[in-house]
Formats: structure tokens, C-alpha cells, sequence
């Protein structure tokens, strides 16, 4: 038996679920139904709680799925993140929903008075933002300074938006930074990992299917908890 010394994150809270600091490592999932057919979703997310998922997160690429945030509450217990990409209005019909939790990714959001209203909104609900860092979709001026979607590359993206947010006073953060393989997102971690105290959720993104996607999730993942590295993971396949 070896100690493991995680790493020294602030807390944060996803509705009743804390992240971060001293707490325990928490279990996410994802539906993969349409959101706005609440029944459909609904019907997943209990499954999810029956499994042991402690937060679940719900893709919202139209305003019909923001809106069904709201109903689906009635139905489930544990907490809900929404998950924007561009549109930061839906972040703002899914936070008035009752959405515990926002996932964006601020470089795609588009201007900084966007991100403000964004930022604001979670500010008013009292609910965080998690950074969605993903190796795929990195900012050109980064890939072309780094020579490619690397790791560097990948930690300055999360260190860029990590700012934007801070920069208006903005801290209730956790972050992710995603590559499709294992080496280049266990090296993210770690580069990040002495740069902020910002709370880590881990995962791979795009892992493949079941059995690929078990073993290369479960190494990535494993390594970094194995290290002290991170406060919330899911399982992506």
C-alpha cells in the first residue's frame, strides 16, 4: 500500500456534489438521447443513478433541449450539466432551466461580452463553468505555434481560458483537457497540474468503442488518479 497525495484543488460544488479539495473523486456519465425528449432522457439518467453516477451531463444544441433541463429536474436526483458549444444563449436558457452546471468551451463562444454573459448568469444561479479542452478543436494560432493539437498546446488553451474567466472575476471553474489517445492527455494533465488550482475532470475524448475505449479510458485515467491528478472523471466511449 503507497500513499497517493492528490494534488491541491479549490471546491467547487455541481449542485450537491462537491469537486475538488478534499473530496471524493466523483463519477459523471452522459445520456446520448435526444434532451429534449425529456421521458427518453429521464429514462437514462435514472439507469445512470441506479449505476452509481453521481452527475450526469446532457447535450443541449437547441433551445427545445435547454428548456426540457427544467422538467427533467422534477424527475431525477442527482445534478445536471449542460453542454454548449457556440450558441452562448443556450447556456443562458439552460441555466434558467435549473441546469447545475454549464460545460463551454469559451474560445468558441465567441466575443468576450458573450463569455461575460455567460459568466454572469452561472455567477446569478450560483452553479460552475468546466472548460471543455479538446485536442480537436484547438485554436489555429495555437496549433500553429505548437506544431500541432499537442499537449502545449492543449495547456495553453486551458491557461487562455482559464484567464478570460478569472479576468472578470469569474472562479467557480473546473477544467478538462481531452485528446483521443493516452499519451498526450496524461502529459496535459500533468503540465497543467502546477500551473492552477483549478479542480480537474478527467477523461479521454472519442476513446472508440467498448473495449478500446475501457482500456485506453481506464489507463489514461488510472494513471493520473494513480498521481494525485484529478477531482471528477467520466467515461467516454
Amino acid at each position: 500500500m503507497f500513499d497517493i497525495h492528490r494534488r491541491k484543488s479549490r471546491t467547487i460544488k455541481v449542485g450537491d456534489v462537491e469537486v475538488g479539495g478534499d473530496s471524493k473523486i466523483s463519477v459523471q456519465s452522459m445520456t446520448n438521447t435526444k434532451t429534449a425528449d425529456v421521458d427518453a432522457t429521464v429514462r437514462q439518467i435514472l439507469a445512470l443513478e441506479d449505476a452509481g453516477c453521481e452527475i450526469v451531463r446532457v447535450a443541449v444544441p437547441d433551445e427545445g433541449s435547454a428548456k426540457a433541463i427544467k422538467e427533467m429536474k422534477k424527475k431525477i436526483s442527482i445534478p445536471v450539466i449542460a453542454d454548449i458549444h457556440f450558441d452562448h444563449r443556450l447556456a443562458l436558457v439552460s441555466a434558467e432551466a435549473g441546469a447545475d452546471g454549464l460545460r463551454i468551451n469559451p474560445g468558441n463562444i465567441g466575443s468576450m461580452e458573450k463569455v461575460r454573459a455567460v459568466a454572469d448568469c452561472a455567477r446569478f444561479h450560483g452553479i460552475p463553468i468546466r472548460i471543455g479542452v479538446n485536442a480537436g478543436s484547438l485554436d489555429t494560432d495555437l496549433t500553429d505555434k505548437h506544431g500541432g493539437a499537442t499537449p502545449s498546446a492543449m495547456v495553453e488553451s486551458a491557461l487562455r481560458q482559464i484567464d478570460m474567466l478569472e479576468s472578470i472575476g469569474f472562479m467557480n471553474i473546473k477544467v478538462s483537457l481531452k485528446a483521443s489517445d493516452v499519451p498526450r492527455t496524461v502529459l496535459a494533465y500533468r503540465m497543467l497540474a502546477p500551473k492552477t488550482d483549478v479542480p480537474f475532470h478527467l477523461g479521454i475524448t472519442e476513446a472508440g468503442g467498448l473495449f478500446p475505449g475501457l482500456v485506453k479510458s481506464s489507463l489514461g485515467i488510472g494513471m493520473l488518479l494513480a498521481e494525485g491528478i484529478g477531482d471528477t472523471l467520466r467515461v467516454s466511449l
